[in-house]
């Protein structure tokens, strides 16, 4: 089930003529910019679906910028993210796909900067909800509505058994955990939602693990 109430469907506080398309699409952005870890330098952001066809009209690229630039929904600066944008000097450029996806509110950005760069899915799901489908190549269910972490692992017996150790000593309640790897003993990604934020000594605790290699956290 999409929503838990009323209120997922109406959507919330936000600037823009709709919730899937303006709402969605900024807490799309702010997800890449809260996993990337800094502003990107650039920007490359592909839309499908119903998001190619109306983005402009609907705000869309605005959004997704405004989200990029670390806005919330409800920010008036949205509205003109892509001038802010290039004062900042990020170089940002739209495309419009015509591959069919599972959802006709989907979006792939890529961002970066000299240091690295980083690729994710994203569908906007209705109610200003979304869902991250994909990150740099694993697949995933993420909701952006709760605090949560992503870890980077090596695919070893006794990993997930390890952080979810560390979580219950801090007694900290998991509400959605899902594990994707490419390759059986090579990377594998755990995605765990949570029911409160997660406070640094337990993320940096959660660093120490064995076979632990990447721990980002990402705040309601």
């Amino acid at each position: 089930m999409k929503y838990r109430s009323v209120f997922d469907i109406i959507g919330p506080v936000m600037i823009g003529p709709s919730s899937s398309h303006t709402a969605g699409a900024a807490r799309i952005g702010r997800v890449a910019r809260s996993l990337f870890g800094r502003e990107p330098k650039w920007a490359t952001i592909s839309f499908y679906g119903s998001f190619a066809k109306t983005y402009k009209g609907h705000g869309t690229d605005v959004a997704i910028v405004g989200g990029l630039l670390d806005f919330d929904t409800f920010d008036e600066q949205i509205k003109i993210s892509l001038k802010l944008a290039d004062e900042k000097g990020m170089k940002v450029t739209f495309l419009e796909e015509d591959a069919l996806t599972d959802h006709p509110n989907t979006a792939r950005v890529i961002i970066g900067d000299d240091q690295g760069q980083l690729e994710l899915v994203g569908i906007s799901i209705g109610g200003g909800k979304i869902e991250i489908t994909e990150l740099n190549g694993f697949e995933l269910k993420l909701s952006g509505s709760h605090p949560a972490i992503l870890i980077m692992h090596n695919d070893r017996f006794g990993s997930i058994a390890a952080v979810a150790n560390v979580l219950a000593k801090h007694e900290i309640n998991i509400g959605h955990m899902e594990v994707s790897r490419k390759e059986v003993g090579k990377l594998a990604l755990m995605t765990i939602e949570v029911d409160q934020n997660i406070e640094t000594p337990v993320i940096e605790e959660l660093k120490t693990l064995p076979n632990i290699l990447q721990v980002t956290k990402i705040a309601d």
